[in-house]
């Protein structure tokens, strides 16, 4: 399925924006912290949810940034984490 890891993060500057971003984050990954978010994306996945977030923001006030960390199967992400343990997304069936 060619998914790739991606480390979702963004600040918004209008609350009412933040809480659409955030909802639709929820569709597309897992939440890690406040604005940040690690999704299992396919590349058309991705392209939609990019699309998505681009008529949701504000060009002159907002900023997302997607860092693409890997084939999803085979990468290792090394991260440090203090507190609350970081786990990669793993691959699971999702029930509709």
């Amino acid at each position: 399925m060619d998914e790739h890891l991606y480390i979702v993060a963004y600040d918004i500057a209008d609350p009412r924006r933040w809480r659409k971003v955030f909802k639709l984050m929820n569709g597309y990954g897992a939440w890690v912290q406040l604005s940040v978010f690690q999704c299992r994306m396919n590349r058309r996945r991705q392209a939609q949810l990019l699309a998505r977030l681009d008529r949701l923001i504000d060009h002159k006030a907002d900023h997302v940034v997607l860092v693409d960390v890997g084939v999803a199967d085979t990468t290792n992400p090394r991260v440090t984490s203090l507190g609350k343990p970081f786990h990669p997304l793993k691959r699971e069936p999702v029930i509709v």
